[in-house]
């Protein structure tokens, strides 16, 4: 466990340097929220202008301090911060935490303080600038003038959040406070000029007090380090929930490539966080209703759900969100159906559905702590969402202690929808080990979240592949017309259509005669890469036909581009194949291969794989065969490669083989290949193999 995050986040003394006398105002608030919610190590405020804040002596200046602080609060404007941050550096503080907004978020001059702050500091750790501080809910230590805090009370429990956003930490502090949901550690990162999200992932997965880490990301400013917490989190049994921001933007920028324009950042995203283990949060609320699921401890094992109702409309609410999510909700076995009914003394429940309906079941806690212990014994079911009527509003308490007291019989995860309004009867639940939503979606969402967390397995460290010396000079740089670029993939293994380049008719004729019955016409340029948009591509030609269609080509391409192609490709005319695309992908979070649907139609059905590239520390590594095989399983079109409606099994032998030969190049040549894609590989049935039938390449 790191130190001096150790110190930062459990400080025994903490000095605020700006400190005001008034709690109202802004830098009064941090001595004030320390004294109002029981911190029991030292305060040391420091302002020349008051002598004291209360019953505490105040210092004027750092210097002047009788204590070396573990953790300094400072409170002082951009144009000063950094003199207090010198200061406590110099007196051997170990760490500070710096509010000041007007800094990189600015502009140049507040780019220039930052550099300026950091200097300062030292080897002293900085969180911030621009952050709202921090909260220990655990230990009952605020470091934060958050207005939040002016609650009296917050339930501690085992979700620790890390946000980019000062703002946000206290808005989720009093979501979760209303809804009786446990936090231990809340840290407000924001400039993250030092210390940053993946230092706090890796910090709490050691915290005993934290079972579940929630982020609210704006950007991921360490890939590799993010990863590398992300993934121990994983392997510590402390599930990652993040909610991302800005999932609306382009992404795809002037890309030369189909892949360029697939692969958005936030598809990077996506396939960053599915990779390490990250269950994505897709609403701001799923980004408590998802940890406070998984702080139960309990992992659900499968897709059946049973959903127990006195009300039925709101049952149906429930179950019907399941079912487009993917959950199934069987109706009972014979067994537990039989189990049910031996509760009943009438005839009012419909116990041969599901949602089970046990209508008196709000008003009598026996019969509901016998069905609920039914449902949980029952083989038929992986997890149980007990709605929560009107008729609970009498008596909430009865309720929750009989829905608490079935909880020690079943590790299965237990659920409840809370139909009326009724906050405090949610909160009730959750406190008592009973996750409670508002709404249907947020049960389907928070059942998502643990079954994801069930089911991710870390990857396991894979041999260093070493990198084959490969020889580029011959290419250049720049776009490579598509016969290079198919000769540099042949060169990594992927394998290629037979063709020939030509400069005239004579020569496409030959060409022609030698390489089938059928060929392609294209033309070849580094200037256009999407050839057949200004008409430079001709399937189907006879021998015979190529002479005439290659002038014509030339005339159609030079009307429609402005550029006179003087060179042409001939290429075997493959057919009897799925057409898919595969490509690479490159920006801050890593490099990406992706697969999917290819042809004309690629960006238009969007249905792709993407994967980044694993890093072992030094360099790139390509793709594991597994990883390949998934991408491909992964897509809606798998079906087409194995044997839908009757059709023949394509090679996926060799698409794998081909992805991870193309995932060796772009790890193998990194930066200098900017981009690369095949489009289309045609995948031939089982057997004959894959065949890249064009091809685009731009090196640096």
């Amino acid at each position: 466990m790191n130190e001096a995050i150790a110190r930062l986040l459990s400080p025994r003394s903490v000095a605020v340097i700006g400190a005001s006398a008034d709690p109202n105002k802004t830098t009064g608030r941090p001595v004030a929220y320390l004294q109002k919610h029981g911190f029991a190590g030292r305060i040391l405020p420091v302002n020349p202008k008051v002598d004291r804040i209360g019953a505490l002596t105040c210092y004027p200046d750092v210097a002047s301090l009788p204590e070396v602080p573990d953790v300094a609060v400072v409170l002082l404007g951009a144009e000063r911060a950094h003199l207090a941050v010198k200061a406590l550096s110099a007196r051997g503080c170990s760490a500070a935490i710096v509010l000041a907004s007007g800094y990189t978020e600015t502009g140049e001059e507040g780019a220039r303080r930052q550099r300026q702050l950091v200097e300062a500091a030292g080897t002293m750790r900085l969180l911030g600038p621009n952050t709202i501080g921090l909260v220990n809910l655990t230990d009952g230590i605020v470091l934060s003038p958050s207005g939040a805090l002016e609650m009296d009370t917050f339930p501690a429990g085992g979700i620790g959040v890390v946000s980019q956003s000062g703002g946000i930490l206290g808005s989720l502090l009093s979501r979760a406070a209303a809804r009786g949901i446990g936090l231990s550690k809340l840290i407000s990162t924001s400039n993250e000029v030092d210390l940053e999200l993946a230092d706090f992932i890796d910090h709490l997965a050691d915290d005993p007090a934290t079972k579940v880490i929630a982020l609210y990301i704006e950007t991921v400013r360490d890939p590799l380090k993010f990863r590398a917490a992300c993934l121990k989190a994983a392997r510590l049994g402390k599930p990652v929930v993040a909610f991302k921001i800005g999932r609306s933007e382009a992404g795809a920028k002037a890309a030369v490539s189909h892949t360029g324009a697939l692969a958005g950042a936030d598809r990077m995203y996506d396939a960053l966080f599915k990779q390490v283990g990250v269950i994505r949060a897709a609403s701001f609320a799923d980004l408590l209703d998802i940890p406070a699921a998984l702080a139960t401890g309990r992992r659900l094992h499968g897709r059946r759900v049973a959903v127990l109702t006195s009300t039925g409309g709101a049952g149906t609410l429930v179950s019907d969100d399941l079912g487009v999510a993917g959950f199934d909700t069987p109706a009972p076995d014979e067994a537990t159906a039989a189990a049910l009914r031996a509760l009943q003394t009438g005839s009012e429940a419909v116990l041969d559905r599901n949602p089970i309906d046990v209508t008196l079941a709000g008003l009598r806690p026996d019969l509901l702590r016998g069905a609920i212990d039914a449902l949980l014994a029952s083989p038929t079911y992986d997890a149980l969402v007990i709605i929560v009527g009107s008729s609970s509003l009498a008596m909430p308490e009865l309720l929750a202690g009989a829905i608490e007291d079935c909880l020690p019989n079943s590790d299965k995860p237990v659920l409840a929808y809370v139909s009326p309004h009724a906050p405090e009867i949610g909160a009730l639940l959750t406190q008592r080990g009973v996750p409670a939503f508002a709404a249907a979606e947020s049960c389907t969402a928070a059942l998502g979240g643990l079954l994801r967390a069930t089911t991710f397995r870390p990857p396991a460290d894979t041999p260093r592949a070493e990198a084959a010396p490969v020889a580029l000079a011959a290419f250049g740089q720049g776009s490579l017309d598509e016969a290079q670029a198919k000769q540099l993939f042949s060169g990594f293994g992927v394998p290629c259509a037979r063709e020939r380049v030509v400069s005239g008719p004579m020569d496409a004729e030959a060409a022609a005669r030698a390489l089938g019955d059928r060929v392609v016409l294209k033309i070849l340029s580094t200037q256009i890469t999407h050839k057949s948009d200004v008409g430079g591509v001709a399937v189907g030609l006879a021998a015979d036909q190529i002479r005439e269609r290659l002038a014509a080509m030339a005339q159609e391409v030079e009307a429609k581009a402005g550029v006179r192609p003087h060179r042409f490709l001939v290429q075997e005319m493959v057919q009897g194949g799925a057409e898919f695309i595969l490509g690479m992908h490159r920006d801050a979070l890593g490099t990406a291969v992706l697969l999917g649907m290819g042809g004309v139609t690629a960006e238009l059905f969007q249905d792709t794989a993407l994967r980044l590239l694993p890093h072992d520390g030094v360099r790139l590594q390509p793709l594991a065969a597994a990883d390949a095989l998934g991408m491909a399983q992964s897509l809606t079109a798998w079906p087409l490669l194995d044997g839908f409606r009757g059709r023949p099994k394509a090679d996926v032998a060799a698409l794998v083989d081909a992805i991870v030969a193309f995932s060796r190049m772009a790890a193998q040549l990194g930066d200098r290949l900017v981009e690369a894609e095949i489009n289309p590989l045609f995948v031939m049935p089982q057997g004959q193999g894959v065949c890249a039938a064009d091809g685009v390449a731009v090196l640096a």
